[in-house]
């Protein structure tokens, strides 16, 4: 059963202050939701972070983390450019330098755990539960699946797997999302909040949010066809697109909604 602590409220504030001012995509409501996550998903293990940027979600994980004692966030980035999802990036440069800024002036850097490599490298001989798994990294439908395939297996019943961008028009989250989450009875209560994807890794009974899932995944399912094989939408695709996205439920949740959801 989810447990939310008493001072979520104030833990969360605290934490997106400090994560304001750090460059990046997060948008507030989704990055107050991700410490929502991070306090209280009802499960074992480490919380993962696939693709940290100039750290932005990383210390809004973080600083959630170390006050409930939860370990290390494990962050993966290889912190090099291009790349479509880091567009202001120039080829060749790298984040690193402004990531580490962003742990150090935040006072998290020792509730941190970084990798700086690939996620496929992070991922060789990993064997420990993970209890939160934010996919933020490659965007494309090749790059989410494959970050998909290597850490949802170490998923801890209960724990969540939560996707950015998922209505941000890139193929990749939302085609994963849609395919192999919403419809695997291995997954739970689903849901989105703004661009973020989430599901909770609920293999013993999956099947009793089988209606839940399903209806959830015929209105995202209708995204997919604007964005397959990489295209961006733009002109009467684009009307098009918003018109589908309009239709897919995408509010924040209370930390007491949440909890009710996913116990």
């Amino acid at each position: 059963m989810a447990t939310i602590p008493p001072d979520i409220q104030n833990v969360i504030e605290e934490a997106w202050q400090k994560a304001r001012v750090v460059s990046g995509f997060l948008g507030e409501n989704e990055a107050r939701f991700l410490g929502l996550l991070a306090a209280s998903t009802p499960a074992t293990g480490v919380i993962v972070e696939i693709g940290s940027f100039k750290g932005k979600s990383t210390v809004m994980l973080a600083s959630v983390a170390a006050r409930y004692g939860l370990g290390p966030v494990v962050a993966i980035d290889p912190h090099t450019a291009p790349s479509v999802t880091d567009p202001t990036v120039e080829a060749g440069a790298s984040t690193f330098g402004e990531f580490s800024a962003s742990l150090r002036s935040s006072g998290v850097g020792a509730h941190v755990e970084i990798h700086r490599v690939r996620s496929r490298e992070a991922a060789a001989g990993w064997a420990r539960p993970i209890r939160l798994l934010w996919i933020d990294g490659d965007h494309t439908y090749a790059g989410a699946k494959e970050d998909f395939e290597l850490f949802s297996p170490h998923l801890s019943s209960g724990g969540v797997i939560a996707f950015h961008d998922a209505l941000n028009a890139y193929e990749g989250p939302i085609r994963v999302f849609v395919e192999d989450v919403l419809r695997s009875n291995h997954f739970g209560a689903a849901g989105f909040v703004h661009s973020i994807a989430w599901s909770q890794f609920r293999p013993a009974d999956g099947t009793a949010f089988l209606g839940q899932r399903n209806l959830l995944a015929r209105r995202a399912a209708r995204l997919i066809p604007f964005v397959a094989r990489g295209r961006r939408v733009h002109g009467l695709g684009k009307i098009g697109y918003k018109l589908c996205r309009s239709r897919v439920p995408r509010t924040g949740v209370s930390p007491a909604e949440w909890a009710g959801m996913v116990s």
